[in-house]
């Protein structure tokens, strides 16, 4: 997998979520290790998720981790907490707002719940 391959895949997941429940400005910028190596930051601004390969001065926080561990987060394999506590990734800021990422899982897991449902 490619730098841009993974960008996509990320603005691919994480565009698909709802955001509604983030009432607040939340700047993460993702330095990714290993195979598909780079910088990209996402961005949660009046309830929607934006993803853009550049890094993010003003970031609330920077997460370190393998494009691999990227990638099951924002499936839903595994959430940011415990990927942080079980050192599949590395974190530093503000911390608070990582775990809000949380909150665009719940909203996507509602949306296939209910496709699921009809």
């Amino acid at each position: 997998m490619t730098y841009e391959e993974l960008v996509a895949q990320a603005k691919e997941t994480y565009g698909k979520m709802d955001a509604g429940n983030v009432k607040e400005h939340v700047a993460i910028q993702f330095n990714i290790t290993g195979e598909a190596a780079g910088a990209f930051y996402l961005e949660i601004k009046d309830g929607q998720v934006f993803i853009e390969p550049y890094e993010y001065y003003d970031r609330d926080v920077i997460v370190t981790c393998s494009a691999e561990n990227l990638i099951k987060m924002a499936e839903g394999e595994f959430g940011m907490e415990a990927a942080y506590l079980t050192g599949k990734i590395k974190a530093e800021g503000n911390l608070g707002k990582a775990l809000l990422l949380k909150e665009l899982t719940k909203a996507k897991k509602k949306a296939t719940r209910k496709k699921a449902a009809k």
